[in-house]
Protein backbone atom coordinates (compact mmCIF):
# COMPACT_ATOMS: atom_id res chain seq x y z
CA UNK A 1 0.00 0.00 0.00
CA UNK A 2 2.03 3.55 -1.41
CA UNK A 3 0.02 6.13 0.22
CA UNK A 4 -3.39 6.79 2.06
CA UNK A 5 -5.56 9.41 1.92
CA UNK A 6 -8.40 9.87 4.62
CA UNK A 7 -11.54 11.53 3.75
CA UNK A 8 -14.22 12.38 6.98
CA UNK A 9 -17.33 14.56 6.15
CA UNK A 10 -18.50 16.30 9.09
CA UNK A 11 -21.94 18.70 9.73
CA UNK A 12 -22.49 19.80 13.44
CA UNK A 13 -20.36 17.25 15.20
CA UNK A 14 -17.67 19.17 16.80
CA UNK A 15 -16.83 16.54 19.80
CA UNK A 16 -17.64 13.39 17.35
CA UNK A 17 -15.47 14.42 14.67
CA UNK A 18 -12.55 15.14 16.84
CA UNK A 19 -12.71 12.18 18.29
CA UNK A 20 -12.40 10.44 14.68
CA UNK A 21 -9.60 12.59 13.99
CA UNK A 22 -7.78 11.65 17.04
CA UNK A 23 -8.23 7.95 15.95
CA UNK A 24 -6.78 8.65 12.09
CA UNK A 25 -3.97 10.62 13.88
CA UNK A 26 -3.16 7.91 16.52
CA UNK A 27 -2.55 5.07 13.73
CA UNK A 28 0.23 3.02 14.46
CA UNK A 29 1.19 3.48 10.53
CA UNK A 30 1.37 6.86 9.32
CA UNK A 31 -1.27 7.82 6.40
CA UNK A 32 -0.11 10.51 4.06
CA UNK A 33 -3.78 12.92 3.72
CA UNK A 34 -6.51 13.66 6.59
CA UNK A 35 -8.96 15.49 4.39
CA UNK A 36 -11.95 16.84 6.50
CA UNK A 37 -15.03 17.68 4.74
CA UNK A 38 -17.17 20.34 6.04
CA UNK A 39 -20.85 20.53 5.07
CA UNK A 40 -22.08 23.36 6.08
CA UNK A 41 -21.62 23.14 10.16
CA UNK A 42 -23.51 25.78 11.27
CA UNK A 43 -22.11 25.05 15.33
CA UNK A 44 -18.67 25.20 16.40
CA UNK A 45 -17.47 22.53 14.36
CA UNK A 46 -15.39 24.85 11.75
CA UNK A 47 -13.40 26.23 14.88
CA UNK A 48 -12.70 23.45 16.18
CA UNK A 49 -11.33 22.27 13.24
CA UNK A 50 -9.15 24.98 12.35
CA UNK A 51 -7.18 23.90 15.60
CA UNK A 52 -6.32 20.35 15.07
CA UNK A 53 -3.37 21.50 13.27
CA UNK A 54 -1.73 22.07 10.14
CA UNK A 55 -1.97 18.54 9.80
CA UNK A 56 -5.49 18.65 8.41
CA UNK A 57 -6.88 19.55 5.18
CA UNK A 58 -9.62 21.57 6.00
CA UNK A 59 -12.79 21.92 3.20
CA UNK A 60 -15.95 23.95 3.61
CA UNK A 61 -18.60 23.97 1.23
CA UNK A 62 -22.43 24.97 1.27
CA UNK A 63 -25.00 22.07 3.04
CA UNK A 64 -24.83 19.92 0.16
CA UNK A 65 -25.17 16.38 1.75
CA UNK A 66 -22.95 13.42 2.75
CA UNK A 67 -22.55 12.54 -1.02
CA UNK A 68 -21.60 15.75 -2.02
CA UNK A 69 -18.84 15.80 0.74
CA UNK A 70 -17.36 12.67 0.74
CA UNK A 71 -17.20 13.38 -2.73
CA UNK A 72 -15.86 16.61 -2.31
CA UNK A 73 -12.87 14.90 -0.14
CA UNK A 74 -11.98 11.86 -3.09
CA UNK A 75 -11.68 14.95 -5.54
CA UNK A 76 -9.05 16.70 -3.67
CA UNK A 77 -6.96 13.32 -2.23
CA UNK A 78 -3.74 12.82 -3.83
CA UNK A 79 -3.44 9.10 -2.76
CA UNK A 80 -3.65 5.89 -4.66
CA UNK A 81 -6.00 4.18 -2.09
CA UNK A 82 -9.08 6.24 -0.63
CA UNK A 83 -9.53 5.33 3.16
CA UNK A 84 -13.79 6.40 4.25
CA UNK A 85 -14.48 7.00 8.14
CA UNK A 86 -17.43 9.03 9.33
CA UNK A 87 -17.23 11.97 11.98
CA UNK A 88 -19.36 9.63 14.27
CA UNK A 89 -16.97 6.33 14.16
CA UNK A 90 -13.01 6.00 14.65
CA UNK A 91 -10.37 4.00 13.48
CA UNK A 92 -8.81 1.02 15.64
CA UNK A 93 -4.83 2.19 16.57
CA UNK A 94 -3.81 -0.70 13.82
CA UNK A 95 -6.45 0.27 11.45
CA UNK A 96 -3.70 1.11 8.65
CA UNK A 97 -1.14 -0.92 9.69
CA UNK A 98 -3.13 -4.16 9.24
CA UNK A 99 -4.72 -2.64 5.80
CA UNK A 100 -1.08 -1.94 4.67
CA UNK A 101 -0.46 -6.47 5.83
CA UNK A 102 -3.92 -7.20 3.89
CA UNK A 103 -3.01 -5.76 0.61
CA UNK A 104 0.21 -7.01 0.73
CA UNK A 105 -0.47 -10.61 1.54
CA UNK A 106 -4.05 -9.84 -1.10
CA UNK A 107 -2.90 -7.75 -3.75
CA UNK A 108 -5.82 -8.89 -6.45
CA UNK A 109 -7.95 -6.84 -4.19
CA UNK A 110 -8.94 -3.06 -4.79
CA UNK A 111 -11.12 -2.35 -2.00
CA UNK A 112 -11.52 -4.35 0.68
CA UNK A 113 -13.26 -3.93 4.90
CA UNK A 114 -12.20 -4.96 8.14
CA UNK A 115 -14.53 -6.34 10.47
CA UNK A 116 -16.38 -3.87 13.05
CA UNK A 117 -16.62 -3.30 16.98
CA UNK A 118 -20.46 -1.91 17.03
CA UNK A 119 -20.80 0.25 20.00
CA UNK A 120 -24.77 1.80 20.86
CA UNK A 121 -25.47 3.75 23.40
CA UNK A 122 -21.94 3.77 24.96
CA UNK A 123 -22.08 -0.31 25.19
CA UNK A 124 -20.73 -2.86 22.94
CA UNK A 125 -22.84 -4.79 21.31
CA UNK A 126 -22.82 -8.09 18.89
CA UNK A 127 -23.85 -7.15 15.02
CA UNK A 128 -26.99 -9.58 13.63
CA UNK A 129 -26.30 -12.43 11.59
CA UNK A 130 -27.73 -10.27 8.59
CA UNK A 131 -24.83 -7.33 8.91
CA UNK A 132 -21.95 -9.74 9.15
CA UNK A 133 -19.30 -8.66 7.31
CA UNK A 134 -18.26 -10.47 4.10
CA UNK A 135 -15.49 -11.06 1.73
CA UNK A 136 -15.60 -12.27 -2.43
CA UNK A 137 -18.16 -11.53 -5.29
CA UNK A 138 -21.42 -10.02 -2.96
CA UNK A 139 -23.44 -8.03 -5.39
CA UNK A 140 -26.16 -10.81 -4.61
CA UNK A 141 -25.93 -10.75 -1.09
CA UNK A 142 -25.53 -7.13 -0.42
CA UNK A 143 -29.32 -7.07 -2.36
CA UNK A 144 -31.32 -6.66 0.72
CA UNK A 145 -29.13 -4.64 2.93
CA UNK A 146 -25.73 -2.66 2.96
CA UNK A 147 -22.65 -5.04 4.24
CA UNK A 148 -19.86 -2.95 3.61
CA UNK A 149 -19.39 0.17 5.60
CA UNK A 150 -18.12 3.60 4.72
CA UNK A 151 -15.70 3.59 7.73
CA UNK A 152 -14.33 -0.17 7.51
CA UNK A 153 -13.50 0.30 3.77
CA UNK A 154 -10.34 1.16 1.62
CA UNK A 155 -10.33 1.34 -2.26
CA UNK A 156 -8.10 2.27 -4.90
CA UNK A 157 -9.09 5.35 -6.54
CA UNK A 158 -9.11 3.71 -9.84
CA UNK A 159 -12.23 1.80 -8.59
CA UNK A 160 -13.74 4.79 -7.90
CA UNK A 161 -12.86 6.65 -11.47
CA UNK A 162 -14.17 2.88 -13.31
CA UNK A 163 -17.53 2.78 -10.96
CA UNK A 164 -18.43 6.57 -9.81
CA UNK A 165 -18.52 8.38 -6.75
CA UNK A 166 -21.58 8.83 -4.48
CA UNK A 167 -24.51 9.52 -5.56
CA UNK A 168 -25.27 13.06 -4.83
CA UNK A 169 -29.09 12.62 -5.21
CA UNK A 170 -29.55 10.00 -2.23
CA UNK A 171 -29.86 11.56 0.79
CA UNK A 172 -29.75 8.35 2.53
CA UNK A 173 -28.35 4.97 1.06
CA UNK A 174 -25.97 6.63 -0.62
CA UNK A 175 -23.03 3.85 0.26
CA UNK A 176 -25.74 1.07 -0.31
CA UNK A 177 -25.79 2.87 -3.91
CA UNK A 178 -22.30 2.96 -4.02
CA UNK A 179 -21.35 -0.57 -3.27
CA UNK A 180 -23.77 -2.33 -5.83
CA UNK A 181 -21.96 -0.45 -8.49
CA UNK A 182 -18.76 -1.31 -7.38
CA UNK A 183 -19.51 -5.30 -6.40
CA UNK A 184 -20.52 -5.91 -9.42
CA UNK A 185 -17.67 -5.18 -11.31
CA UNK A 186 -14.95 -6.01 -8.32
CA UNK A 187 -14.29 -8.71 -5.33
CA UNK A 188 -14.30 -7.52 -2.11
CA UNK A 189 -11.55 -8.32 0.06
CA UNK A 190 -11.94 -8.92 4.28
CA UNK A 191 -9.87 -7.63 6.60
CA UNK A 192 -10.39 -10.36 9.58
CA UNK A 193 -8.56 -8.19 12.32
CA UNK A 194 -11.66 -5.19 13.00
CA UNK A 195 -10.51 -1.88 12.06
CA UNK A 196 -12.66 0.71 13.27
CA UNK A 197 -15.52 1.17 16.45
CA UNK A 198 -18.49 1.88 14.88
CA UNK A 199 -21.48 4.15 16.60
CA UNK A 200 -25.00 4.03 16.85
CA UNK A 201 -27.88 5.40 19.02
CA UNK A 202 -27.04 9.19 18.80
CA UNK A 203 -30.17 11.10 17.45
CA UNK A 204 -28.79 13.02 14.46
CA UNK A 205 -28.17 9.47 12.56
CA UNK A 206 -29.45 10.24 8.65
CA UNK A 207 -31.34 6.55 9.45
CA UNK A 208 -33.50 8.08 12.18
CA UNK A 209 -34.30 10.83 10.05
CA UNK A 210 -36.09 9.34 6.77
CA UNK A 211 -38.26 7.10 6.34
CA UNK A 212 -38.73 4.45 3.93
CA UNK A 213 -35.25 3.91 3.22
CA UNK A 214 -36.12 1.12 1.27
CA UNK A 215 -37.59 3.19 -0.96
CA UNK A 216 -33.93 4.65 -1.89
CA UNK A 217 -32.54 1.24 -2.00
CA UNK A 218 -35.11 0.90 -4.59
CA UNK A 219 -33.83 3.52 -6.68
CA UNK A 220 -30.36 1.67 -6.61
CA UNK A 221 -31.63 -1.26 -7.73
CA UNK A 222 -33.03 -0.19 -10.43
CA UNK A 223 -29.83 1.05 -11.90
CA UNK A 224 -28.84 -2.77 -12.74
CA UNK A 225 -32.09 -4.25 -12.92
CA UNK A 226 -32.31 -2.47 -16.72
CA UNK A 227 -28.93 -2.70 -17.42
CA UNK A 228 -28.88 -4.88 -20.47
CA UNK A 229 -25.13 -6.28 -19.68
CA UNK A 230 -26.09 -7.58 -15.96
CA UNK A 231 -26.48 -11.50 -16.12
CA UNK A 232 -30.11 -12.89 -16.03
CA UNK A 233 -29.37 -14.86 -12.62
CA UNK A 234 -28.80 -11.37 -10.82
CA UNK A 235 -31.48 -9.86 -12.42
CA UNK A 236 -34.13 -12.00 -11.36
CA UNK A 237 -32.18 -11.79 -7.92
CA UNK A 238 -32.47 -7.64 -8.34
CA UNK A 239 -35.86 -8.06 -9.32
CA UNK A 240 -36.52 -10.31 -6.13
CA UNK A 241 -35.51 -7.67 -4.03
CA UNK A 242 -36.96 -4.99 -5.57
CA UNK A 243 -40.40 -6.68 -4.89
CA UNK A 244 -39.74 -7.72 -1.62
CA UNK A 245 -39.14 -4.38 -0.39
CA UNK A 246 -42.05 -2.83 -2.47
CA UNK A 247 -44.12 -4.38 -0.69
CA UNK A 248 -43.00 -3.65 2.85
CA UNK A 249 -43.21 0.27 1.51
CA UNK A 250 -46.30 -0.39 -0.39
CA UNK A 251 -47.88 -1.24 3.37
CA UNK A 252 -46.44 1.95 5.11
CA UNK A 253 -46.86 4.48 2.32
CA UNK A 254 -50.67 3.75 2.58
CA UNK A 255 -50.34 4.79 6.35
CA UNK A 256 -48.51 7.79 5.33
CA UNK A 257 -49.76 8.39 2.34
CA UNK A 258 -46.18 9.19 0.93
CA UNK A 259 -44.83 7.83 -2.33
CA UNK A 260 -48.17 5.56 -2.03
CA UNK A 261 -48.93 5.79 -5.94
CA UNK A 262 -45.50 5.31 -6.85
CA UNK A 263 -44.89 2.32 -4.98
CA UNK A 264 -48.05 0.54 -6.02
CA UNK A 265 -47.07 1.15 -9.44
CA UNK A 266 -43.88 -0.03 -9.07
CA UNK A 267 -44.63 -3.32 -7.09
CA UNK A 268 -46.92 -3.89 -10.18
CA UNK A 269 -44.59 -3.92 -13.04
CA UNK A 270 -42.17 -5.34 -11.45
CA UNK A 271 -44.30 -8.29 -10.07
CA UNK A 272 -44.87 -8.23 -14.07
CA UNK A 273 -41.78 -8.54 -15.19
CA UNK A 274 -40.94 -11.49 -13.48
CA UNK A 275 -43.71 -13.93 -14.02
CA UNK A 276 -42.96 -12.59 -17.73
Amino acid sequence: MKNISAVIPVHNRPHLVTRAVASVLAQTKKIDEIIIVDDGSTDSTAETLKQLGSQIIYIRQDNKGVSAARNAGIKRAQSEWIALLDSDDEWLPEKTENAADFVQRNPQYKIFQSHEIWVRNNRIVNPKNKHQKKGGWIFKESLPLCIVSPSASIIRREVLDDAGLFDENFPVCEDYDLWLRILRKYPIGLDEKPGIKKYGGHPDQLSRRYWGMDYYRVLAMEKHVHDAELEEELRTAVIKEIIKKLKVLAAGARKRHKYWKEVEQKLTMYKDELES
